[in-house]
């Protein structure tokens, strides 16, 4: 079967749409346990990907609408809109894709946009409960494309007892897993998160969870004092000093010594909080560079103490394949960043792009991986890495 994945992640920049061909032996649930050679396991092969840009005003809504993003709360009638008019973005990336590349799939997995995620239980109305929430009308896509979509994926993990994220561990462990080499899967994305697979690993040592920040401060920044969406290939951090006692306040987050299951967002880390982070770097510095270097610099720091953390006790202090991916795997100076420190943890650091997983590829391949799990009644979730008590079948399925 091929399948359109479309992810759209915390970033906001974009849509990218990945067709899958994938293959394998739909009779019953995929249980990573039962090894890396059996029959159950699906195949991936990518046949094409495709990014589209937000266009400005679609960008600012949704902006608008996240939390932790924007001051002013937005309206019920604009989210409402928000919704639909992102179902016709993702209609529209997927017709492009198929017209650019004369591929017709089968199925569709959309992610849809998060604007609010709230991982862990917390007291509303009377209740404690976690809750999340992405956009994007799956109607219109099935209606614009002729093919069944199935969205909606993280509220059936979070039923389950889990916290909806990650995800992406179900593709990591398909595609990456290997039976004599421990790997870490690293997407860095506006969030980071990570995939932990021990060398011949059974699902239950299989960890994931977000890192905290990937790209999101750094985009922010950028966009307040230079005015660009992002820092291309690191150059703006290149040309700054990092202000280590900010960085070293920073680090002090509750959230990075929180045991994983642990998820993040906007929520923690959007507009309020990069605001709060340029306000300490000015009083260090008065430069622009040094507050992108620092947030850079963040980035870096915080996923290779997660890794020090939590993965390394899990590899045994077995060599790590150490593979990024997201749009992060474009910034050098990160990537140099992150070898500096992840090179002295017995760690390799390369991207997915080494292994023909182009890296902004993978989100959306992981989506249309879960959303042909979805289709075959097979569980999607790995709960030793979203917390949740049991496999849950994620999604629901909008006919054409």
């Amino acid at each position: 079967m091929i399948v359109a994945g479309i992810m759209s992640g915390t970033s906001a920049d974009g849509i990218d749409v990945a067709l899958v061909k994938i293959s394998g032996a739909p009779g019953g649930p995929f249980k990573p346990s039962v090894g890396l050679s059996g029959e159950e396991i699906p195949k991936l092969t990518l046949l094409a990907h495709r990014a589209f840009p937000y266009p400005r005003p679609l960008r600012e809504a949704i902006l608008a609408a996240m939390a932790g993003q924007s001051d002013a709360p937005t309206t019920t009638v604009n989210l409402a809109r928000l919704h639909w008019r992102l179902g016709l973005a993702y209609a529209e990336a997927v017709q492009a894709t198929i017209a650019a590349t004369k591929i017709k799939p089968a199925l569709i997995g959309c992610h849809g946009q998060t604007v609010y995620h709230q991982g862990s239980a917390s007291r509303y109305a009377g209740r404690r409960f976690a809750c999340t929430w992405q956009l994007g009308e799956p109607a219109l896509i099935a209606a614009a494309t002729g093919f069944p979509v199935v969205s909606n994926f993280r509220p059936a993990d979070m039923a389950a007892g889990g916290q909806g994220a990650p995800l992406v561990p179900l593709l990591d462990y398909v595609l990456f897993a290997h039976p004599r080499r421990a790997r870490v899967l690293q997407n860095i994305g506006g969030i980071g998160n990570l995939t932990v697979l021990p060398a011949g690993a059974p699902e239950e040592d299989i960890i994931a969870f977000d890192t905290g920040p990937g790209n999101m401060i750094i985009d922010a920044l950028a966009h307040q004092l230079f005015g660009k969406p992002y820092d291309s290939n690191g150059r703006i951090a290149a040309r700054g000093q990092v202000l280590t006692p900010v960085l070293t306040a920073a680090l002090k987050e509750k959230f990075f010594l929180a045991p994983p299951p642990k998820s993040a967002g906007r929520e923690q880390f959007g507009a309020t909080y990069a605001r709060q982070f340029l306000a300490a770097c000015r009083k260090r510095s008065r430069k622009p560079e040094d507050a992108i270097a620092t947030a850079t610099a963040f980035t870096a720091e915080s996923i290779a103490d997660a890794v020090r953390r939590f993965a390394l006790p899990k590899t045994h202090a077995a060599p790590i394949d150490y593979i990024v991916a997201g749009g992060g795997a474009r910034n050098a100076t990160l990537l140099a960043m992150l070898r500096e420190r992840l090179t002295r943890m017995n760690c390799t650091v390369t991207t997915s792009d080494a292994t023909g997983l182009p890296a902004e590829a993978k989100e959306a391949a992981a989506f249309a991986l879960l959303a042909w799990q979805a289709w075959h009644h097979r569980p999607g979730n790995v709960p030793s890495a979203t917390g949740a008590t049991r496999p849950a079948l994620l999604g629901s399925i909008t006919y054409a």
